[in-house]
C-alpha cells in the first residue's frame, strides 16, 4: 500500500511544482465482456460457460523536467467480475502477478465474484545528453521486429492473444544507449530480478545496410546465454522480417534445454486498403506430434523460448476497413503436424471521436491433446474510450 501512497504523491508534487505546463496525463477507459466455452474436459470437468466483464482504466503520467530528464508513471486499473472468478479462484493469481524485481501489482479490495486490480507497468527515468540515452526503471525492453512472434524479446514476451494489453509488459532494468549514427545504435541492459533465474544482462547492436534494417544481440537471460539476430525491410513494396534466438544453458542450470527459435513474416497493403499479413515460427525443441499443454488463462509468464509447443506454427492475416469508421480483421494460427488451429474473427466500429467498438472472437480447433484442441471458444464485446 505504501509504494503507491508514494507513487501519488510524487504526481501532486510534479504537478504542483511545474510552473509551465510540463506534464502531461493521458489514457483511456475500457469495458471488456468475456465468453468463455471451455474445450470438454479442459479443467477436468464440465463447468459450462464462463463469463467475465472488466473495466479496464489506464493512466499514462509523463513529467518533462527538464531538456533531458523524463519521468514517466503508467498505471492499470481493472475491476474483475463474474463467475469465471468463483469458479477459478487461481485466476485471481494468474493477474495480480509481478515477475519484477519490486511487485508492483495489488489487490486492494476483492469479493466471491470480483476483485479490484492495480498494477504499475511503467515507472522510470529517462535521460538523454548527446548521442546517449540512460533509461532506470520499470519499462519496455522493445527488441522484438515481428507483428505476432518475437524470440527477440527476451526481456518481456507478450502473447498474441493477450489483444486487451496493447502496450506490453514492462520489465524492471537500466538500459543504456549510444547512438552511433543516425540509423544505429547500441544498448546495453542490465535486468534486476528476485533470484538468478529472473535476472539478465544482454547487448543489442542495430545498424542499417542495403535499405534494411538489421539488428544482432548476446548476452545471458535468466537460465540461458542467448545469441541471435533481425532484420526488417521490404521486398517491391512488401514488409519483410524475420528473427531468431539460440538459447544455450548456462552451467548450473538443472534439466538445460539448448534451443533455437525463429520466425519469419511478410505483410503487404494493397492500393484498395486491403492488408495481407503471413509469417512462421519455428521451435527447435517443439514437438511434431500432439503439442498439447497451452492454457491461454493462467500462463502469466512467458519466455521467448517456449513461443509454442509445436516445432513450426504458420500465420495467416487478412484486414480491411470497408468505410472510414467500420473495419475487419481475421486472422488464424495452424499448427501442422498435430492439424490443430486457431481462427480470429473481429470487427470494430469508430462511434464518435475516441470512442471505439470492438467484437472479436478467439476460436481453438483441434483433436483432444493438440495444441488448440482442448482450450474452447472465446467471444468478446469492448466499448473503448481513450482521453
Amino acid at each position: 500500500m505504501r509504494k503507491y501512497i508514494l507513487l501519488i504523491l510524487i504526481l501532486f508534487v510534479f504537478q504542483a511544482y511545474s510552473q509551465e505546463r510540463k506534464w502531461t496525463l493521458n489514457g483511456y477507459v475500457k469495458d471488456l465482456q468475456m465468453f468463455y466455452f471451455p474445450g470438454e474436459g479442459i479443467y477436468g470437468t464440465d463447468i459450462g460457460t464462463l463469463n467475465a466483464n472488466i473495466i479496464h482504466n489506464r493512466l499514462n503520467f509523463k513529467w518533462y523536467a527538464s531538456d533531458k530528464t523524463t519521468v514517466v508513471i503508467e498505471m492499470r486499473n481493472r475491476l474483475l467480475s463474474g463467475n469465471m472468478i468463483s469458479k477459478f479462484p487461481e485466476y485471481k493469481s494468474t493477474i495480480d502477478y509481478d515477475n519484477g524485481w519490486l511487485d508492483l501489482s495489488w489487490i486492494p479490495a476483492e469479493g466471491k465474484n470480483w476483485f479490484f486490480h492495480s498494477v504499475t507497468d511503467r515507472a522510470y527515468i529517462d535521460y538523454t545528453t548527446g548521442n546517449w540515452q540512460v533509461r532506470i526503471g520499470r519499462q519496455r525492453i522493445n527488441w522484438g521486429i515481428g507483428l505476432v512472434w518475437n524470440p527477440n524479446d527476451v526481456f518481456n514476451t507478450f502473447s498474441y492473444f493477450d489483444f486487451d494489453y496493447e502496450e506490453r509488459p514492462g520489465t524492471d532494468a537500466v538500459k543504456v544507449q549510444y547512438y552511433t549514427g543516425t540509423t544505429s545504435s547500441a544498448e546495453l541492459v542490465c535486468k534486476m530480478g528476485k533470484d538468478k533465474h529472473h535476472r539478465a544482462v544482454a547487448g543489442l547492436y542495430r545498424f542499417t545496410r542495403w535499405d534494411y534494417d538489421f539488428q544482432l544481440l548476446s548476452g545471458w537471460v535468466g537460465d540461458d546465454y542467448v545469441a541471435g539476430g533481425g532484420w526488417s525491410g521490404d521486398i517491391k513494396g512488401a514488409g519483410f522480417r524475420g528473427e531468431f534466438t539460440h538459447f544455450f544453458p548456462r552451467n548450473n542450470v538443472e534439466n538445460p534445454v539448448e534451443s533455437t527459435v525463429a520466425s519469419i513474416s511478410g505483410d503487404y497493403t494493397f492500393r484498395n486498403s486491403l492488408y495481407i499479413h503471413a509469417g512462421v515460427l519455428y521451435n527447435s525443441k517443439g514437438t511434431t506430434g500432439k503439442a498439447g499443454g497451452m492454457d491461454i488463462l493462467f500462463n502469466p509468464d512467458m519466455s521467448a523460448k517456449n513461443l509454442s509447443y509445436a516445432k513450426y506454427s504458420i500465420f495467416g492475416q487478412t484486414s480491411f476497413p470497408f468505410t472510414p469508421l467500420f473495419s475487419g480483421d481475421f486472422s488464424g494460427i495452424l499448427d501442422p503436424c498435430d492439424r490443430s488451429f486457431y481462427l480470429g474473427p473481429s470487427v470494430t466500429w469508430s462511434l464518435q471521436t475516441n470512442v471505439e467498438l470492438m467484437l472479436t472472437g478467439q476460436l481453438f480447433f483441434g483433436d483432444k491433446g493438440t495444441e488448440y484442441g482442448d482450450i474452447g471458444q472465446l467471444a468478446f464485446a469492448r466499448l473503448r474510450w481513450s482521453f
